[in-house]
């Protein structure tokens, strides 16, 4: 019998990159035959990576993504980029799938595994009579949430009736309370994509039609466990039972490789890593560091950095701070990627800073005991695998849905206003950093659950287990 050959097409960003990764390597440990498809743009940055990862006996293509080097460079990329994937790379996705099938190197494809935002490759699955799943890399809430967008806009919620109401506090105050599974939660919190007043607003209706596409696929798999997120997941599964929540995918491999953060491949990193900064953190006391970083694309200000930089420094924290390469709008003054001027002359002792690092080894980190983050949806899983506490600044996407979880339902975070304010970022971080206090035991108890999850015997660990088995069925998972 040919092994079992799993294409994974992830959307073309970190966020959606390397949970598929981490999910194809738990597919290859268990007899699969991988095919990793990145873009022909991705697959040229991550050329060094992808070579040392093909060693592991992964497959690496690429497909183009319909976009001038110009448009990559303008405003606006993320929404050009989405609309640019659907219309352009369903014929190129077939083509290769074709080839793959009839290449005799390799085994017929037997499942099509996209990501979220990429809902035309399971219209290529149908044409080619290929059983898929969809990759869901966001929480359950997060989908519950997106699929309810549709709903908000018939019942008059969306889009925004004016400008007014981005700043007189109706996104606070309008609170909905009759999404199934969900808690009652703010009209703001559902995601940023609310925060329109234009009906045909691009973002707003292609997360609309994207969460509500991923279900026409054979399955769904999430990066979340079934104690998370336990009554959101219930009413998804009332009426899509083919569910498999198999989170954190990161210590589900964790449960199989003796390093599951270093060994193998590691991660496909759109950005150069900084592994110094571990030898750092060997040097710092436990529980004694805060670790800051806001994504691979969030934006800030060089105003806003300053208030988060200041803020931790006065914290009395020592930290270490992750400046990617384009985090900071440029503004022509400061000094270290964007920083305050004389900040690192002032708080040189204390801090170190790094363009980019391997972010699950670092929450790992004994010395680590609190998380300055953009509440993205990795991170967050990432976080409470770890036990660490978090200060979230939600700004974009389901990061408002997953910041009003970690700080309101999970209790394991504290929530920074939209304005950064340095006394505001400081307060909070001496808050999480308290050996005894509140959001400390949580995250512990969280910390604990999540092991469970992930250990032989648990949620997790079985549902991947069913997911392969389905996968491995004679008539698996088609819909």
């Amino acid at each position: 019998m040919a092994r079992p050959h799993a294409v994974v097409v992830p959307f073309p960003c970190t966020g959606h990159i390397n949970p598929a990764l981490q999910l194809a390597r738990l597919l290859h440990r268990r007899g699969f035959h991988v095919t990793f498809v990145n873009t022909e743009h991705n697959h040229r940055r991550l050329a060094q990576t992808i070579e040392n990862a093909a060693g592991m006996g992964f497959h690496f293509e690429a497909i183009p993504d319909g976009l001038t080097d110009a448009k990559r460079a303008a405003d606006g990329y993320g929404a050009a980029l989405s609309a640019s994937m659907g219309r352009h790379c369903a014929a190129p996705l077939r083509d290769l799938v074709v080839r793959l099938s009839s290449n005799g190197g390799a085994p017929p494809v037997t499942c099509l595994l996209p990501t979220a935002l990429m809902s035309f490759a399971l219209g290529v699955a149908r044409e080619l009579g290929i059983p898929s799943m969809v990759l869901w890399g966001a929480s359950a809430a997060a989908l519950m949430a997106d699929m309810s967008l549709r709903d908000l806009k018939e019942r008059g919620y969306l889009p925004l009736k004016d400008e007014s109401c981005l700043t007189n506090g109706h996104l606070d105050t309008t609170i909905i309370d009759w999404i199934p599974g969900m808690p009652p939660i703010s009209l703001g919190d559902i995601s940023s994509f609310v925060r329109t007043t234009d009906p045909d607003d691009f973002g707003l209706r292609f997360n609309d039609v994207e969460a509500n596409g991923c279900t026409k696929a054979g399955a769904l798999v999430l990066n979340t466990f079934d104690g998370l997120e336990p009554h959101v997941l219930a009413a998804l599964r009332a009426e899509f039972p083919r569910i498999f929540t198999i989170g954190p995918l990161g210590s589900l491999l964790d449960t199989e490789e003796e390093d599951a953060t270093n060994g193998g491949c590691g991660g496909l990193s759109l950005w150069k890593q900084d592994t110094e900064c571990l030898a750092w953190l060997d040097a710092q006391e436990p529980g004694s560091v805060v670790y800051a970083n806001f994504g691979s694309l969030t934006v800030l200000t060089a105003s806003q950095l300053e208030e988060f930089a200041w803020g931790l420094a006065d914290s009395g924290h020592k930290f270490l701070l992750s400046i990617r390469d384009n985090l900071v709008i440029p503004s022509g003054s400061g000094d270290g990627g964007g920083l305050p001027a004389g900040f690192m002359a002032a708080a040189a002792e204390r801090c170190s800073v790094t363009a980019w690092c391997p972010q699950e080894r670092v929450l790992r980190h004994g010395a680590v005991g609190c998380f300055v983050t953009h509440s993205g949806w990795n991170s967050t899983c990432e976080s409470v695998a770890a036990g660490v506490p978090m200060v979230c600044w939600p700004g974009f996407a389901d990061q408002y849905t997953n910041c009003k979880y970690v700080c309101e339902v999970w209790g394991v975070g504290l929530r920074l206003d939209e304005e950064v304010k340095r006394e505001q970022v400081a307060g909070h971080v001496k808050k999480a950093m308290e050996p005894a206090g509140e959001v400390r035991r949580s995250a512990a108890a969280w910390k604990a659950k999540a092991a469970e999850a992930v250990r032989p015997g648990g949620s997790s660990f079985e549902n991947l287990q069913s997911m392969v088995k389905a996968l491995n069925s004679e008539a698996p998972l088609k819909r």
